[in-house]
């Protein structure tokens, strides 16, 4: 299984983790709410001397659940093992991820919704009882089950669409908790950081720039600083100022409020192949030559946060804000 690479295990330390990831809940900057509550939850277990409640983590792509759930390991002072849902394909995957665990373990499961449902019921008499279910030899009448204790341990689930959980497994997490896009002001102190870890000096004005541009996704802040990192080294002094960002974010044509090329061609598809909309997700999807999921996921969350995008029952439409946004005159409102 750890040669298919199904399965990691880690100690938390600096060695096994970038270091541009904060390792601990003072460090970690935004979603107050959701990481106080957490605070309090991890010291409650500490001083009962016994594991977390399994936890579920969702919210869009980039806010953090991955990070969240390794500061969660290490403020337990546990080891971390790692596994991705997609990978996850037949039961006895499942079954020798669980059967690795030791006492106190947090096993981190990302994209947790698209394990297959009958992989799932694996999960739920480990999750609420610590044991392992299994069926063990091959005709019906050799076959029988069999059941391995497990070591107390927490499920930290991570996924973009909670909606796609099965309820008995929704139900199991004792503690969920939800990402929400960051503010301004997050984001400014988020790039700050980066730019201290990386060693890379950035103006308050470019940074406070940057933080506008950013989608309220730290993953984009630190992706945008790396990028704009290079034109500042090669076409500058090294240090980024707010005409080194500008220029750099043009070029990589992301605009003022973050939208980039994939937002344009989404929205101007709807306007001009589809009069504005409705249209149903899998016809924009091959319209722009993007997957339904990535759309779903990444592209369409933000825009619908930002109002430039609203889902009807018919399908999706462009707003008068992002007629304006795109300069574009919304000819069906004249028409009305």
């Amino acid at each position: 299984m750890e040669g298919n690479r199904i399965l990691t295990s880690e100690l938390l330390d600096e060695d096994k983790i970038s270091n541009i990831r904060p390792e601990s809940l003072d460090e970690y900057i935004g979603q107050t709410e959701a990481k106080e509550n957490i605070r309090v939850f991890i010291k409650s277990a500490l001083m009962r001397g016994e594991s977390l409640d399994h936890v579920l983590l969702y919210g869009p792509p980039g806010l953090g659940k991955t990070t969240l759930a390794y500061i969660i390991a290490n403020e337990l002072g546990s080891n971390i093992k790692t596994a991705s849902g997609p990978s996850i394909e037949k039961s006895g995957d499942l079954a020798a991820i669980l059967s690795t665990l030791e006492p106190n373990d947090v096993l981190f499961i990302d994209e947790i919704h698209r394990i297959p449902r009958y992989i799932e019921e694996i999960l739920y008499p480990a999750m609420e009882d610590f044991y392992l279910d299994i069926v063990i030899g091959g005709s019906e009448g050799t076959s029988r089950n069999i059941k391995i204790e497990l070591p107390p341990f927490t499920l930290i689930g991570a996924t973009t669409r909670a909606g796609d959980l099965s309820s008995p497994l929704r139900d199991r997490f004792g503690i969920i908790s939800k990402l929400n896009y960051y503010n301004e002001d997050e984001l400014y102190l988020i790039v700050k950081r980066t730019s201290r870890v990386l060693n890379t000096e950035i103006t308050d004005e470019a940074a406070r720039e940057l933080a506008k541009r950013s989608r309220g996704t730290p993953r984009i802040a630190n992706r945008l600083f790396k990028r704009v990192r290079d034109f500042a080294l090669v076409n500058g002094e090294g240090i980024i100022t707010n005409e080194i960002l500008d220029d750099a974010l043009n070029r990589l044509k992301v605009d003022k409020l973050g939208l980039d090329e994939t937002d344009y061609n989404l929205l101007l598809s709807i306007i001009e192949k589809f009069n504005g909309g409705p249209v149903g997700i899998e016809a924009l999807a091959s319209s722009i030559g993007e997957e339904v999921s990535t759309i779903e996921d990444v592209y369409e969350p933000y825009l619908l946060q930002q109002g430039y995008l609203k889902r009807t029952s018919r399908g999706r439409m462009v707003t008068d804000k992002a007629y304006e946004h795109l300069g574009i005159i919304n000819d069906k409102k004249n028409l009305q």
